[in-house]
């Protein structure tokens, strides 16, 4: 058993001479340039609904993320959004548009199986666990800003 432990390892120590590295420097820069693009069309959207409809800032925020999920729904179905998300990793990935990315692509590759066993029941694997780590860090956060509270008083 321990021969075949030293097997991978003496493996492993050499292909990594040929393999090539990856460009992290050009990758981040590629995330960080996409995401914050992502962002500036959001805060356009957000002065739009300020000016146009004079909203409060409070109040354009929900029609904002709701518009940014419907582009990226619109440009997933296109087949627009994977080849950014391709070219931009984590940037396209982390907004709120990687989210509904996913939502829109797993509806898409299931609609042949209907709408309930296809659509509605796979539509959610991936985004129920962004779901449910979403609301139990927000808990986990909230019940530390408590206690933080409680002994400031």
């Amino acid at each position: 058993m321990a021969s075949k432990q030293k097997i991978k390892d003496d493996y492993k120590n050499n292909i990594k001479k040929f393999q090539p590295k990856p460009p992290y420097l050009i990758n981040c820069l590629k995330a960080f340039l996409v995401g914050g693009a992502i962002c500036c069309i959001g805060q356009g959207i957000q002065n739009f609904y300020i000016t146009v409809f004079d909203f409060s800032k409070q109040d354009a925020g929900n029609p904002t993320v709701a518009t940014l999920i419907l582009i990226a729904a619109i440009l997933t179905g296109f087949g627009i959004y994977d080849k950014l998300g391709q070219f931009a990793g984590a940037g396209s990935a982390v907004p709120v548009t990687g989210f509904a990315n996913s939502m829109t692509s797993a509806a898409m590759e299931y609609k042949t199986e209907g709408i309930v066993l296809g659509i509605a029941t796979n539509m959610f694997k991936l985004a129920g666990s962004v779901i449910v780590f979403g609301a139990v860090s927000a808990y986990i956060v909230g019940v530390i800003r408590y206690l933080f509270k409680l002994t400031l008083s």
